[in-house]
């Protein structure tokens, strides 16, 4: 007879936690390392080693940019992504990383590898964030209109970023006009980067009418929304930026008296846009001041303070070197020195998270 204790079933292991998919929010983290280095080099004022740090700057924004390519396309999350009515309007992020980079290739990147070579990567990433972007610009929309359901106080500043892309293209796109064949060639280019500031700014108009309508009938935006605001002013910004590069290389591209038409928009459109995007900063300031003394946690989307005050720094950098004024001058340098104290809160914030994310990942597979 067998006497000894019946055995007890073991319980079922537990499963092990689901690792978070990177979101393509991180993406803004390549956006605002890059700007930070862009917005060095076209300062109307500068100093001695400014370059320098710019160009090891934008070389790190290079690397991440990489890094998170990697890591987001192994996880193989689009689609859910774009299921995700939240998500989704962040899939302009990786286009606008890619035309940034890009850009200061050309900016930063020539003193290093060569003007063909910053010219080559320049086209590369220009030519694959424009179409990411344009993607982008008409998908999310659609996807908004006929699959996502929204509530009537849904609206918030991440609903700009789907629709940004395009004037990114514009604004960096100048860059190349210069070097495009002359002729017919360039002259698309040039048309090309109008139309998609067209469309951005536009886009961006009716999108900012719905954010503000959002903040006045209800309830003012809490925790981790509340630095998306800021992404109008980045948009605004674009625009300033994109309309002062492009009429500064129209007389390569266009006849006499457009390419002196295209200067006299980019000084009085862009100074007229300006304007309203110092009411959107001031509007952006206080809610962020308030959310702050209430508590505001960490999240991605912090990296929305970065990259729109470097597009403010652009901007007003563009209109201070196009009228020579000196008060738009020394405002650009107070937006830069802000800029760069933003980003070195954020960035240590972001090491600090990923750290703690590296360190719970590597304890799950232990245990």
């Amino acid at each position: 007879m067998d006497l000894s204790l019946p055995t007890r079933p073991s319980p079922p292991a537990a499963p092990r936690a689901t690792r978070p998919l990177l979101g393509p929010t991180w993406f803004a983290a390549v956006m605002g390392t890059g700007i930070v280095a862009n917005a060095a080099a076209t300062l109307p004022r500068t100093f001695p080693g400014l370059r320098t740090a710019a160009t090891v700057v934008w070389a790190g924004a290079g690397v991440l940019l990489v890094v998170l390519a990697a890591c987001y396309l192994r996880q193989r999350a689009i689609r859910s992504h774009a299921a995700d009515p939240v998500m989704a309007q962040f899939f302009g992020a990786p286009p606008m990383a890619l035309l940034t980079v890009g850009a200061g290739a050309l900016l930063l990147g020539k003193d290093v590898v060569g003007l063909d070579a910053a010219v080559g990567v320049d086209w590369v990433l220009w030519l694959t964030g424009t179409a990411l972007g344009l993607a982008t610009a008409c998908t999310v929309p659609y996807l908004m209109v006929t699959r996502h359901r929204f509530a009537p106080d849904a609206a918030f500043g991440g609903w700009l970023m789907p629709v940004v892309p395009p004037m990114v293209s514009a604004a960096t796109g100048a860059l190349l006009v210069p070097h495009a064949p002359a002729g017919q060639l360039r002259l698309t280019l040039l048309l090309g980067c109008y139309a998609m500031l067209g469309l951005g700014l536009v886009a961006t108009l009716l999108v900012l009418g719905m954010i503000y309508g959002r903040l006045v009938h209800h309830e003012a935006p809490t925790g981790t929304t509340v630095p998306t605001v800021w992404i109008g002013l980045g948009a605004l910004g674009q625009s300033v930026t994109a309309l002062g590069a492009l009429a500064s290389v129209a007389s390569g591209a266009l006849p006499a008296p457009y390419a002196r038409g295209t200067a006299v928009l980019a000084l009085l459109g862009g100074i007229v846009v300006w304007g309203f995007a110092m009411l959107w900063l001031a509007l952006a300031t206080g809610l962020t001041v308030r959310t702050i003394r209430a508590g505001l946690p960490f999240a991605p989307t912090w990296w929305s303070f970065i990259f729109p005050v470097g597009a403010c720094v652009t901007a007003t950098g563009t209109l201070a070197t196009r009228t020579g004024s000196s008060p738009l001058s020394w405002t650009t340098a107070v937006l830069y020195t802000a800029l760069v104290l933003a980003w070195l809160v954020v960035a240590g914030r972001s090491l600090r998270h990923a750290t703690q994310h590296v360190r719970r990942s590597a304890r799950q597979n232990a245990g």
